[in-house]
């Protein structure tokens, strides 16, 4: 089978032609300019090498597709899917879906319950997420990003840190069937 990397054009050339010096010395010739050019390819596949991304390349296409938050002081792999997921964000904006996914890549874990899961006012929420960051150093990032993919008519009411900790608890028991017990 022929791959497009390494076709010669002799090789796709009819038997009837390709045993003519001028045609096989022109194909030769092209040989190296269509390499050259098929190598060149796999750079237009944009979404395809997202992790290649250079920060020149991650800020001009956050430029063109404008993702709802960007900040070119994040790191880099943040920014790249930020960029990546600019489209579905655009296409779920306003969902407590795309708050979680936005709160998700920038902060970690986070999650939205909606004003009638926790007894607030109608269009009220809240974010539960385990960052402790969102209240301190980032605060302000936090609610410019929820803010840029939140309906609207929506408030954000608090946001809850929890946290998880291994404990080792134990416990014991003891059942006894009889007369006399005996510790």
């Amino acid at each position: 089978m022929i791959s497009i990397t390494n076709v010669s054009l002799l090789d796709l050339m009819p038997q009837s032609i390709r045993n003519d010096p001028n045609i096989s010395a022109a194909a030769s010739a092209l040989d190296a300019q269509l390499q050259q050019t098929t190598s060149m390819i796999s750079a237009l596949d944009i979404f395809g090498r997202v992790s290649g991304w250079t920060e020149e390349e991650t800020d001009e296409l956050a430029w063109q597709y404008n993702p709802p938050y960007y900040d070119p002081d994040l790191p880099l792999e943040q920014r790249r899917l930020l960029v990546q997921n600019a489209i579905p964000f655009h296409r779920h904006k306003g969902t407590p879906g795309a708050v979680e996914d936005l709160i998700a890549i920038l902060f970690g874990e986070g999650a939205v319950e909606e004003w009638w899961q926790y007894g607030g006012d109608p269009y009220h929420f809240r974010v539960i997420t385990n960052n402790a960051d969102i209240t301190t150093t980032r605060a302000q990032e936090f609610y410019a990003a929820v803010d840029a993919v939140k309906r609207l008519s929506t408030v954000l009411d608090s946001v809850t840190i929890t946290q998880a900790e291994e404990l080792p608890l134990y416990f014991g028991g003891y059942l006894h069937f009889g007369e006399q017990i005996t510790i």
